[in-house]
């Protein structure tokens, strides 16, 4: 207990399935303990998710509506013009987001597009946003291109274990994944990756999965835990109703635990929980969510209903200094201007 909320990175697969199987009160209490080292226990960060690239990706994520095997009925579209990127990053701001995460549906961006990749997260850092990507797989060059325009944060999830993996996707490996994670890291912007709990995984593959993050030589700095949302169309349609709220809440409090540091969302999936449910998942360490009606494809609960929940938990979003500044600014420019 005194070393709860210790930064490690040799954590054993034992000594993690240990936390998970520990009776609930104390695994939440020892899940507090280590939140309230590290973050203020009532705020909450916000991220808004754009899909700016829908359908046809050629992998086959057995989860995933947008892959070009699922016939889920979504419509291939092309990419998002910048303007229309512009107008969300707005709207998200404007709702109290500090973090803009696009997404689009490719194995790895093409040559063509990733200038106009380039150029989103030019603009969005001008509004004073965060800004986040998830493309797939990057090169060397692209890695580089996308530290040169400032981006903060590259999402790229493992979504399970390593043994469990080839049973949910077939056409990258897990260590294709690790690779790309430390070509992230090393070359300076920060990590997003996680997971998602419920696609018929066992406990052991949850914990091997957390242990993979926490015995990284740097923790991801964003953790997104994902309980599956079943889509028909998709070979993992019959999951739905499989996973009790509880399994989920642990894995958030266990992430907490291994991660002290590092700020675990709370993602897909929220539409099946209950506010109480929520609750106990910022209760054992929660502090980041998705913020907006849709994620990349599927649905998400309403800005106002997070804003009514939080209100009954006395919990506030996280400040967006880099927009206040932003605002700041430009409010000066146009005090010089009319001078």
């Amino acid at each position: 207990m005194e070393n709860v909320g210790q930064v490690r990175h040799d954590w054993t697969l034992a000594e993690i399935r240990a936390i998970l199987d520990q009776p609930f009160n104390d695994l939440m209490f020892q899940a507090q303990l280590a939140h309230r080292q590290h973050f203020n226990p009532n705020t909450v960060q916000t991220s808004t998710l754009v899909n700016i690239k829908s359908g046809g990706c050629a992998e086959d994520c057995s989860y995933c509506s947008q892959s070009a095997r699922n016939h889920t009925g979504l419509e291939k579209e092309k990419m998002m013009e910048v303007q229309e990127v512009i107008e969300q990053a707005l709207v998200a701001k404007e709702r109290g987001a500090t973090r803009l995460c696009m997404g689009a549906a490719w194995r790895n961006p093409g040559k063509k597009d990733f200038p106009r990749v380039l150029e989103m997260v030019r603009v969005v850092k001008d509004l004073g946003l965060e800004t986040c990507l998830t493309l797939g797989m990057l090169s060397d060059e692209q890695t580089n291109q996308l530290k040169e325009v400032g981006l903060d944060y590259y999402n790229h999830n493992l979504d399970t274990s390593e043994a469990f993996y080839p049973q949910v996707i077939t056409t990258r490996s897990f260590q294709d994944r690790l690779d790309t994670i430390d070509k992230v890291q090393k070359s300076g912007i920060k990590v997003c990756s996680g997971g998602i709990i419920g696609m018929g995984e066992q406990q052991k593959d949850r914990a091997e999965l957390l242990r993979t993050f926490a015995n990284m030589h740097v923790h991801p700095n964003s953790v997104p835990i994902n309980l599956l949302v079943p889509i028909e169309g998709t070979p993992l349609a019959h999951m739905k109703g499989k996973t009790d709220s509880f399994e989920f809440i642990r894995v958030i409090a266990a992430a907490r635990i291994v991660m002290p540091q590092t700020y675990v969302r709370l993602s897909a999936g929220r539409m099946t929980l209950t506010d109480e449910a929520q609750s106990l998942c910022f209760l054992a360490g929660a502090n980041s969510i998705f913020y907006g009606d849709k994620l990349l494809t599927t649905e998400n609960p309403e800005s106002d209903h997070d804003i009514q929940l939080f209100a009954k938990l006395g919990i506030t979003m996280q400040h967006n200094v880099k927009a206040e500044a932003a605002a700041k600014k430009m409010a000066e420019q146009i005090t010089e201007l009319s001078a």
